[in-house]
């Protein structure tokens, strides 16, 4: 995992931390970043273990869907159900493995977090995000095609946030930056998050906006 991807997915995790909805469930605006970092740390043993969790559950599913699939007759109006059942199954399957690579990955980042640069590089982008986080919601708002970015869900608000302060503040090629979003998407969204996270900064970095 090379520095300035753990970096983002660091202050990814810090973000999350911050409410930008003005509720009292998240750390406060003002609180010291470095003390916020600690928290985002400290809740990565909880994702992981959740990360876990969804995949013993998602491969329980899957077994289930394919069992069913084998136990339909396999003719007539019965095998569009059939194929379903397996397609359902082999999504599940899928899914259960990337968290569980994800899962993998996270106690190298708890390791590698402790490195100076990269703290510091990560609370550099979560401060850049923070720093301009009106006007970045404002601009992303341009480019959502009948959407509104406040709808998204607060993971994927923050790695759109990210990807525009990695183009702007910390000079990344647009190509780098759209992949390292797709990828924080890969590990903490779904299929959905990531093609709207592509679609929407696709659209940023051509509009220029």
């Amino acid at each position: 995992m090379q520095s300035r991807t753990l970096s983002r997915e660091l202050a990814l995790l810090i973000l999350g931390q911050i409410s930008d909805r003005g509720t009292s469930s998240a750390v406060a605006a003002d609180t010291p970043l470095e003390a916020v970092l600690h928290q985002a740390l400290a809740s990565l043993d909880h994702h992981v273990r959740d990360a876990l969790d969804r995949s013993a559950e998602d491969l329980r599913q899957a077994q289930q869907d394919l069992l069913d699939s084998e136990l339909q007759e396999a003719g007539g109006e019965r095998l569009p159900r059939v194929r379903q059942h397996l397609r359902d199954g082999l999504g599940l399957a899928e899914q259960a493995l990337n968290r569980l690579s994800a899962s993998l990955e996270l106690p190298r980042l708890l390791l590698l977090a402790d490195q100076e640069g990269v703290r510091r590089d990560a609370l550099a982008r979560a401060a850049a995000v923070l720093q301009d986080r009106a006007s970045i919601d404002s601009r992303l708002d341009r480019v959502m095609e009948g959407w509104r970015l406040g709808r998204l869900p607060r993971i994927d608000r923050d790695i759109l946030r990210l990807a525009v302060v990695d183009l702007e503040a910390f000079a990344t090629p647009a190509a780098v930056a759209c992949n390292e979003a797709v990828e924080l998407a890969n590990r903490y969204s779904d299929e959905q998050g990531r093609r709207m996270i592509n679609g929407v900064l696709r659209r940023f970095t051509t509009a220029k906006v």
